[in-house]
């Protein structure tokens, strides 16, 4: 199993939101920072703006911040907005599913099984619980570099 891009880039957009509260972010700082096309990070910030995740503002002093509390915000649920339109295996897609073997194949219970448990051990976690007490984040977030810095918070 491997992430998306677009939902990498949503954790850690909240993430350096979470840390910099109240303080606006740009989107092109936060691209920067993570070494990230503008464009992707843009189109992942308007998905999150959209589903009430984020305020955006537009002009001098505009940015992006939280429109929510990070401890409101599901670990879970992000993932599930960024990945719910890639089906984890070919079966599971019921309007492309070519594999011949599905009206015996017992993979793609057991795989439904995990993306469940998956998905509960994400939702118990918010984007509080990925930033309380992490200096370490916080120094990478001030560096702006998307690095750690070289001093220690």
């Amino acid at each position: 199993m491997r992430l998306t891009l677009r939902t990498n880039l949503a954790m850690r957009t909240l993430m350096h939101c979470a840390v910099t509260y109240p303080d606006s972010l740009r989107t092109a700082d936060v691209a920067r920072a993570y070494n990230a096309s503008f464009h992707h990070v843009a189109q992942v910030v308007n998905q999150l703006e959209s589903v009430g995740y984020l305020i955006t503002s537009r002009g001098r002093g505009g940015g992006i911040v939280l429109a929510r509390e990070a401890d409101e915000i599901s670990i879970g649920t992000v993932f599930r907005l960024f990945e719910a339109d890639l089906p984890f295996a070919e079966c599971m897609d019921a309007e492309r599913n070519t594999c011949p073997l599905c009206s015996a194949c017992r993979l793609k219970g057991i795989l439904c099984d995990a993306l469940t448990a998956f998905y509960a051990t994400l939702d118990k976690y918010t984007v509080q619980d990925l930033i309380t007490g992490n200096t370490a984040l916080e120094g990478i977030f001030q560096s702006g570099t998307g690095q750690p810095s070289n001093q220690l918070a």
